[in-house]
Order: structure tokens, then sequence, then C-alpha cells
């Protein structure tokens, strides 16, 4: 059978996402397009998501069909990147003037798509936007959109609030032909919010724990390294570890903070760490692709992953940088959120007060007192999460859900 002969005969799911790879090698978060691309041999997969300056406005990228909607000129479109909707709103008001063009986009070009690919199934990653516009759809034109999975994955639940807001996403959940949470306390609280009483999916997203996110015993590890990867918004809790550090620094002098990653409050944390005397012993990377990151977390000392809630009410959905850096054989310090405990199926070694840079200080030490013991708890945590987090199973959860809905009336 010839390739595009096993094309027409494969059903079609239409992906919508806010966040998304602009170009590969693009460091924004790819989870959305890992999950894509491990389904391109059961469904034929169109990605849309929007345009960003530049990225192309159609690409093929691993086998998946990238189409980007435009919502403003081009200069403007920067809703969604650099920090996510939700983040980019609260600190730039005059960007609520891109919604209506974002939303109007998105819904035409639903709809659009799936006429043109005679699509069978659509998988909405996030309850608003994505998961409000197929909803929509399907009850404007019901014989013309197909069902839809919907994903959450904890901005849209967390951080967006209001009595308007939570009546939206009962209407999404209860159209959908599935819901799922990428974690069980996110479960929790959908069902709160919305009042679900059908089942409610937790479905991880997931990490490359075989190929890419794995160790490498012959490459030297760092004493002294501390390592943080994450966008640079409130919820990360990277303002906690910066002050953390002075602290560190008072018993373990030639200690180190290395920091991967960009966001809003970039140039408040170098102001930080300027304020705070410690120049010398904090380095800011910047964005770092997915395919570099493996090397930061196999010669890291440590990985600390200071989760907080932030004071819109956002906090962090599962919390993947723990099962990277794991992944890599590297211990990690992380702070008592309800994520964190379903990443390593109860409360990990290493843990830290939220909000409070003296315990994160107390738990770094720890680390550094027993380097050798820190590692061989990692080496036991790795194992542990990968049944449940490598990306062959995630995928095959999805793709199962997909094709029920696919085949669903």
């Amino acid at each position: 059978m010839t390739d595009s002969r096993a094309e027409r005969k494969r059903p079609s799911v239409l992906v919508l996402a806010s966040t998304y790879p602009r170009w590969l090698g693009d460091p924004e978060p790819g989870f959305v397009h890992e999950l894509a691309k491990r389904m391109v041999s059961d469904f034929n997969v169109a990605v849309l998501c929007p345009h960003a300056p530049g990225a192309s406005g159609s690409q093929l990228m691993d086998g998946v069909r990238v189409v980007r909607y435009r919502y403003a000129p081009q200069r403007l479109e920067t809703l969604v990147n650099d920090g996510g909707i939700v983040t980019n709103l609260r600190r730039q008001p005059w960007k609520w003037l891109l919604v209506p063009g974002f939303v109007l986009s998105l819904f035409w070009h639903t709809l659009k798509l799936t006429r043109q690919n005679k699509v069978s199934v659509i998988h909405a990653h996030w309850l608003i936007p994505q998961g409000l516009i197929v909803a929509l759809a399907r009850m404007i034109l019901p014989k013309s959109v197909p069902q839809y999975v919907v994903t959450s994955h904890g901005a849209d639940l967390f951080a967006l609030r209001g009595f308007g807001v939570r009546l939206l996403k009962k209407f999404v959940v209860r159209k959908a032909h599935s819901v799922t949470v990428v974690s069980e306390s996110m479960r929790d609280e959908l069902m709160r919010v919305c009042a679900v009483t059908s089942e409610v999916l937790v479905r991880p997203m997931g990490v490359d724990l075989k190929h890419s996110f794995s160790p490498v015993p012959s490459a030297p590890r760092s004493q002294h390294e501390i390592l943080f990867v994450g966008r640079l918004v409130e919820k990360k809790g990277l303002r906690d570890l910066i002050d953390a550090l002075p602290t560190v620094l008072e018993q373990y002098p030639r200690a180190r903070l290395t920091i991967a990653g960009f966001g809003p409050e970039l140039h408040e944390r170098k102001r930080q760490v300027e304020q705070l005397g410690i120049s010398s012993n904090v380095k800011f990377i910047g964005a770092v692709t997915q395919s570099d990151l493996p090397a930061l977390y196999r010669r890291a000392a440590l990985f600390v992953a200071p989760f907080v809630q932030a004071r819109s009410g956002d906090r962090e959905g599962l919390g993947l940088v723990m099962v990277e850096a794991l992944g890599c054989g590297c211990p990690v310090v992380t702070t008592r959120t309800p994520s964190v405990r379903e990443v390593f199926s109860g409360w990990p070694r290493f843990l830290a007060e939220p909000g409070s840079p003296s315990s994160l200080a107390t738990q770094i030490a720890m680390v550094f007192a027993d380097p050798a013991a820190a590692r061989a708890w990692a080496a036991e945590e790795r194992v542990k999460v990968q049944t449940k987090f490598d990306y062959d199973g995630v995928a095959a959860a999805y793709v199962a859900l997909l094709k029920a809905g696919s085949e669903a009336a």
C-alpha cells in the first residue's frame, strides 16, 4: 500500500492548542507536539495553533501537519508565547484587545480544517479557549463538527475563575466525548468546579525516558551546580529559590545556580540576584531546546522545582520537569504541592514547604551533604516514573481515547 493510500485509510484527528513549538528546536514547551507526532501511525494528524513572529503559516513537523492561524498584525501576535496567555493578559492588560481576533480566527479555522480534512475526532488542549471553541462549533453545526476530547493542563482550570468562566467550563465538559486532566488533583478540582457527574480521566503528558531523558553514567556530575528549568512565571517559584541561595552559600560557598528558561519575570529575577549580591553565583542561560536539556540534567548536582500557588490561583498541573530530571539521574528538590505528590506517588525525599526559602535551603544542603545517597534515591525514583510517564504508554492511552471518540456516533 502506498503512503497516500495509507493516509486515506487512517482516520484524521485535528489537534487544537495554544502553546506549540513555532519551529523545530523552539524552546517553547513542546508537550502537545511530542504527543501529536507519536499518533501519526494511527491518525492523519493536523494541529491548529496560533501564529507567532518568525513562524511559518503551515509546515510539516515530524509527520504532523501544523497550521498556524493569524489573529493580528504579525508584530502584535504575542498573546501566547513567553509566559502563556493567562500570564500575558495579567501583566499586559492591553493584550485583551487581541482576544477577539484570536478567538474568532480559531473558530473559523477550526471549521475550515474540519471540513477540508474530513476530521473524525478533535483533541482540544485546554478547556478555554480551545475546548470552548469546538463545543460551540458542535452546538452550531452538529452534523459538520465531530466529537471531541478535551484535555486540561492547569492554568485553564486553576487561574481562570469567576462565575461566568465556571459556566463556560461546565458547558465544555458536558459537551465533550471525553475529558482528561494531567493529574489526580486536577480531576478533583475539575469535578468540584464543574460539578461533573461523568468520568474524568487522568492522562498525563509524557517524557521520552527511553532515549532523550536517560542517564549517561560516564557523564561527569557537578558537586555544586543547582539547576532550575522552567518558564519564569510566578507559579514556578524561582523567586524563592534565589532567596534561598545566600543561606546555601553560607555553608557551601562554591554553590552556583544555573537558570534555564525565559518569561515575563526575567528582569525582576535578575534585579533580585543583583540586590542580593550573588551575581557571581547565578547564571541565566536563557531558553534551552529540548535536545539540549538532558545534558544540563546530567551534569547538575541537583534540580530544584520550587513550585508555589500564584496569587491568581494558578499552580503547576503536573511538573514534568521533575520527571525529566529523574530520567537523567538527577536528584530533585521540590515543594509540598499536589502535583508533586502525584509524580512521586507520595511525598519525595527532599521536600520543602512552598514559599519558604529557608526550607528550600535546608533541603538543598541535605543533597550537598550526601550526594551519593541523593543519586541512589534518584535512580530508584527513575524506575518508578518510567512506567507512568514514558511517552510510549502515554501516547497509546490517548490514541485509544481518540479512536473511541472517532467511532462514536
